[in-house]
């Protein structure tokens, strides 16, 4: 079941690359006036390719589930971050560019990390259901980190907004991720069992809440900003859940925990090298659905043209 898992999630993996990409490409054209509260929801809802993206997640998320129903949250989840790969590399053709050697390289070494942490880790199952009270204490601190990002976004502009705003994302999605294991662990007992466990109305709350603030990430910076830490933090979020409440395991001994540290300190120097290659140096470029402009193209592109900062255009 392992390797049927592990498929699956590279699955929902390419899935959400795709849908990533489409989506960003179409919020970065939302001026910041348009932004606030619903706004920026009313403006996506009239694109065409923001649908598409919005059916590229749908389609993630079911291989998502899928694999999360035969393998645990610390095999899965981590395999997420393939994303990386797909995503950046696809923006940057999508754009008429090439990546850049040092984007790739970054992305590789987050892929490469988290792949070694799989098998290095080498995770266990633990249990499909916790009871509310395990959640609590983990819990408690996961919302004063989502209240601390959405406080200090409230606050920010640019790529420092899409990062917090990307940070509060990857706490909704791998919540969400340990909460559709619950859910999927209630199908066997019926729907009544399903409707009435408290795991799927969670759900719902912080899929739709990371929905909308995944949105916002995508119109406040680049995706080489909000990517990279939605990609990372997820399955941090995930593998904490997994390991605190559920009950999982990393199979580790002696020099292996070593080296589980030293690819954890890889991950996060690779997150924060792709949200600083992001960041603005000569104004914010943003284009239209059908633009040459590229989602990834705010403040990384080599030669910006005249007038490329962020103006108002009319939803297509």
């Amino acid at each position: 079941m392992s390797w049927l898992a592990a498929g699956l999630a590279l699955v929902a993996a390419a899935l959400l690359a795709v849908a990533t990409v489409a989506q960003q490409r179409v919020a970065a054209t939302v001026p910041d006036d348009s932004a606030r509260g619903l706004g920026l929801l009313r403006v996506l809802v009239r694109r065409r390719l923001w649908w598409y993206g919005l059916l590229g997640d749908g389609g993630g998320y079911v291989a998502q589930a899928a694999a999360l129903g035969v393998g645990s949250v610390l095999l899965v989840q981590p395999l997420l971050v393939t994303t990386l790969l797909f995503a950046l590399p696809l923006a940057a053709r999508w754009a008429g560019r090439r990546p850049g050697r040092a984007e790739l390289g970054w992305a590789g070494a987050l892929a490469v990390s988290l792949a070694v942490f799989v098998v290095v880790g080498n995770p266990t199952d633990g249990v499909d259901r916790a009871p509310a009270g395990d959640w609590l204490p983990l819990g408690s601190v996961l919302v004063a980190l989502f209240a601390a990002a959405l406080l200090a976004a409230a606050r920010t502009r640019g790529t420092p907004r899409a990062v917090l705003l990307a940070g509060a994302t990857a706490l909704c999605y791998g919540a969400a991720a340990a909460l559709t294991k619950g859910v999927l662990g209630e199908f066997d007992a019926g729907a009544l069992a399903v409707l009435s466990s408290w795991e799927l109305y969670v759900l719902v709350a912080v899929s739709v809440a990371g929905t909308l603030l995944q949105q916002s990430a995508f119109q406040a910076g680049g995706l080489g900003a909000s990517l990279p830490v939605m990609t990372v933090g997820e399955p941090v979020v995930a593998v904490l859940i997994g390991t605190a409440v559920l009950g999982e395991q990393l199979r580790a001994d002696g020099p292996e925990w070593v080296l589980i540290g030293l690819l954890v300190a890889l991950m996060t120097l690779a997150t924060v090298a792709l949200a600083r290659a992001a960041a603005p140096t000569g104004g914010q470029a943003a284009g239209r659905d059908g633009d040459s402009t590229p989602p990834t193209a705010r403040g990384t592109s080599s030669s910006p043209t005249t007038g490329s900062a962020r103006k108002p255009s009319a939803p297509a």
